[in-house]
């Protein structure tokens, strides 16, 4: 078949990679315009224009899609069998989702109709899922609506992070893109009607990485932490500094004695968010709702992330202090 391929991250071109090792006739490849990006604020290309290039095939980088004519005449010309659609972050309109002969195929990296939507994978590990996936399907004019045509499933390991689980599942998502692929070819692809019993995945704003230690229990404040790690980290604040969080760990309270060798006085009694135990040689440990946060990687402000150890080393972090 005869494929034009979309998508923008590095997801994706794992899924373009997997596709070309496949044999399959690649006949154009769609993504993002470069984007600055680091200190110099060079102009960057998609990791999935890298993958391109490298392979030769023919790059096309919209600056839009909707209601451009000149484009969505050059797909015409290409007259794909199929569009290959991977985390490409633009919303396909009518007009190019009826050109191919297949129609369009996207990968989606949740069990759908579970988590539709920009950010599946960082909600999952949030919500504290145990269970997660990756869907082939159909694409329509919805929001990840279309019908879906295979899935495979994939246990979230419970200190597993947004990062670790992004590069397993866009392996996982390559694989079932050429399993889909050679179904279609061969005529035996099912397709399934979405439920209509959904939840959505939207993009994650900036103040979802607060740490409520109020209300949030330890093992969710753990689920955020993983959730927000590497894309943007969990924070919190001490003395009016910023501080974020890139890995913890949440311990019961009546595991802490084991855990720190000494007793702790009128630990029902403190604030949610007091420091307990901050010192190189045991670490950093925070009460919260239902357990006891110890943090293990930690970014001060303006620093660089770091062991908490090293961390303390060189910053003072007082005991009895309240994180607000």
């Amino acid at each position: 078949m005869k494929i034009l391929f979309m998508g923008t991250p590095d997801f994706s071109a794992e899924s373009l990679k997997a596709i070309y090792e496949a044999k399959h006739e690649i006949i154009g490849v769609v993504t993002n315009i470069d984007k600055p990006k680091g200190r110099g604020m060079k102009l960057t290309p998609s990791p999935v224009k890298e993958y391109a290039i490298k392979k030769d095939l023919k790059v096309f980088q919209p600056e839009k899609v909707k209601k451009n004519t000149e484009f969505i005449e050059q797909i015409k010309q290409l007259n794909p069998d199929v569009i290959c659609v991977v985390a490409y972050g633009k919303i396909l309109p009518k007009e190019i989702l009826e050109i191919p002969k297949y129609g369009c195929i996207n990968v989606h990296a949740s069990l759908l109709p579970k988590y539709r939507g920009a950010a599946p994978i960082q909600w999952a590990i949030i919500n504290g899922d145990k269970q997660t996936g990756i869907t082939t399907m159909q694409m329509d004019e919805g929001m990840d609506t279309g019908d879906i045509l295979l899935m495979e499933k994939v246990e979230i390991g419970e200190n597993e992070t947004t990062g670790e689980l992004w590069d397993r599942l866009s392996i996982i998502g390559g694989k079932l893109l050429v399993e889909t692929l050679k179904q279609i070819e061969e005529g035996k692809i099912n397709k399934t009607k979405q439920g209509d019993n959904f939840t959505i995945a939207p993009m994650l704003k900036k103040d979802i990485g607060k740490i409520d230690w109020n209300n949030k229990t330890a093992k969710e404040i753990k689920n955020l932490v993983r959730g927000l790690n590497p894309i943007m980290g969990a924070y919190t604040f001490l003395n009016g500094k910023k501080f974020k969080f890139w890995a913890v760990e949440d311990i019961e309270a009546k595991k802490l004695n084991v855990e720190i060798d000494k007793p702790i006085e009128n630990l029902d009694n403190l604030n949610l968010g007091t420091i307990i135990i901050s010192n190189q040689k045991q670490g950093l440990f925070i009460k919260a709702k239902n357990g006891i946060i110890k943090v293990l990687e930690i970014q001060g402000e303006n620093a660089k992330k770091m062991s908490t150890q090293d961390f303390l080393r060189g910053n003072n972090i007082k005991e009895g202090n309240v994180f607000e």
